[in-house]
């Protein structure tokens, strides 16, 4: 309804009490329609720092300690014992111990490198006293290395098998057997099978790009051929990988994580439609394990058939797909306080930057209780780093002395902060996920082997992302599984301190004559000694 200002008002006072209500009432409709346009300008302009902040800010999640400082405000914003909200009283500072950085110099080359001498010495004339004219003595010598790298080698493995036959009858012609090979009648050899393998999962080089550096080489070989071999290659390793989630299951403490997983010709799907990787990581502490399994579906059945059997602390992020197997019987599901934090880094990073912050007159709610949270989370990384070197039992000895404090006083402030913010804010879903999460992220104080968080399993997907990034897709479901077991071996070789090329050569040499199953144990990267690789013969 409208009111023309050439429009007559009514006299009877029940009419115009009736017009003002009613011009009232849409005054108010209004309001709030603008005031929902409002929010949702400001959400947008949050998601818009957000993604100019994730594509040309820095990656790092580190936050100065004094940025921080300037935000820890929790006992002014919530309603509650100001004790109990205190983030840096005397009695809970952490400290780390004193001691003294070494001088940093050269690290010395390793001695198991060939050693090449070239003796710079004086001309023999130059060997007499110029004064007394007697020989000179040696007496002693300068040596100083350098390290030379020669570009990669090709040559031939000529496998020579003379036969014999008897010089009478000219019968019975012997002749020794042929070696097993991993790919029969291929030119492949178990150097270059590793060497191909490692460029491509472990350096993230497509095979089109190790095609023409193989010809530059004087090698013509295709890159279907390659592709070829590194399907037979990974399909050959597979009783390997099947050990490894053996005892990846029998380790009581595993972290999951996935990621997608571009496959072409997946049957049932379209090409466009994302398949995905799924990684696990576990193993005790001196043998780490690193697993990666492909599939199509990203669904909670997949979690349940890779951790068939298993028992234990199963710690993800708050993907809804393992909910699940994370209630099950046996199970004790623990949550990722990296993920957590993140979500605050990110409401920071949409939010008002530090200077602006500084200069306004009144801060941004949201800001400031993103910095709130990010206090308690940092509280709670310095006890971590304290920790870090310490046995599994001196950390949860630690953890439950310092560290339930810190989380007692967030679980306080994260009671107050709820609902003090727009729900549908940065900094709103990261208070709810952090409400939702709170059981499972506590948890990981209730064992010393725990990490914190699941950035170890994160940084075990961060080779396949740069891989991916250069090779975009797989071409088949079963080059998928071949590319996984792969990745299974050279990560899980890295993480014990192994060189991948060296143990991949081993495999490739070793894996055709293993028939007995411990013969196949001794082959797995968990168990396998560095010295043993160095002393392998390629051919």
């Amino acid at each position: 309804m409208s009111t023309p200002s050439s429009v007559e008002l009514p006299q009877d006072p029940d009419a115009l009490r009736s017009l003002v209500l009613d011009l009232k009432g849409q005054l108010e409709r209004k309001q709030s329609t603008v005031d929902e346009y409002a929010e949702r300008i400001a959400q947008l302009e949050e998601w818009v720092r957000l993604l100019r902040s994730q594509r040309f800010g820095r990656s790092s999640e580190k936050l100065s300690i004094d940025q921080l400082g300037l935000f820890n405000e929790a006992e002014q914003t919530v309603d509650a014992d100001e004790a109990a909200l205190e983030t840096s009283e005397a009695d809970d500072t952490i400290e780390v111990p004193g001691h003294r950085r070494a001088k940093p110099g050269r690290r010395p080359l390793p001695a198991w490198m060939e050693r090449v001498e070239i003796v710079h010495d004086l001309p023999e004339d130059q060997k007499v006293c110029s004064e007394h004219g007697d020989p000179l003595v040696e007496l002693g010598r300068d040596v100083s290395e350098q390290l030379e790298i020669i570009p990669a080698q090709v040559r031939v493995i000529r496998h020579v098998r003379p036969k014999y036959v008897c010089s009478k009858c000219r019968d019975h012609v012997k002749t020794a057997p042929a070696p097993p090979a991993l790919i029969p009648k291929s030119l492949a050899s178990p150097a270059l099978l590793a060497y191909v393998a490692v460029s491509k999962y472990a350096d993230g080089l497509p095979l089109y790009r190790q095609e023409a550096m193989l010809q530059r080489g004087g090698v013509d070989l295709s890159r279907a051929t390659l592709a070829h071999w590194m399907v037979r290659f990974g399909e050959a390793v597979q009783p390997l990988t099947e050990r490894m989630r053996r005892d990846l299951v029998a380790y009581d403490v595993v972290q999951c994580d996935e990621t997608t997983f571009p496959v072409l010709k997946e049957p049932g799907k379209a090409p466009t439609s994302q398949a995905y990787l799924w990684v696990q990581r576990g193993g005790a502490r001196d043998q780490p394990l690193i697993l990666y399994a492909y599939d199509p579906s990203r669904s909670k059945e997949v979690p349940q058939r890779l951790l068939a059997g298993f028992q234990g602390f199963l710690q993800t992020d708050g993907y809804e797909g393992y909910t699940e197997i994370g209630a099950r019987p046996g199970i004790v599901h623990v949550g990722c306080f990296a993920h957590a934090r993140r979500k605050f880094v990110e409401a920071l990073a949409g939010g008002k930057g530090v200077k602006q912050a500084q200069q306004a007159a009144k801060r941004s709610s949201k800001v400031v209780r993103a910095r709130q949270a990010l206090v308690y989370i940092q509280d709670l990384y310095a006890i971590e780093r304290l920790v870090a070197d310490a046995t599994p039992e001196e950390r949860h000895r630690v953890r439950q002395e310092k560290s339930r404090l810190v989380l007692e006083k967030l679980r306080v402030w994260l009671d107050g902060a709820l609902g003090s913010v727009p729900d549908q804010s940065l900094t709103g879903k990261a208070l709810s996920y952090l409400d939702r999460q709170w059981v499972k992220l506590v948890r990981y104080t209730e064992d010393g082997r725990i990490p914190i968080d699941t950035n170890a399993v994160e940084n075990a997907i961060r080779p396949f992302v740069v891989g991916r990034k250069n090779w975009l897709f797989a071409d088949t479901a079963r080059g998928a599984q071949a590319s996984a077991n792969l990745y299974s071996l050279i990560q899980t070789a890295r993480a014990n301190g192994l060189e991948p090329f060296a143990y991949l050569r081993h495999v490739a040499a070793e894996l055709p004559r293993s028939d007995k199953p411990e013969d196949l144990e001794a082959l797995l990267p968990h168990r396998v000694a560095p010295e043993i690789l160095r002393g392998d013969d390629p051919r």
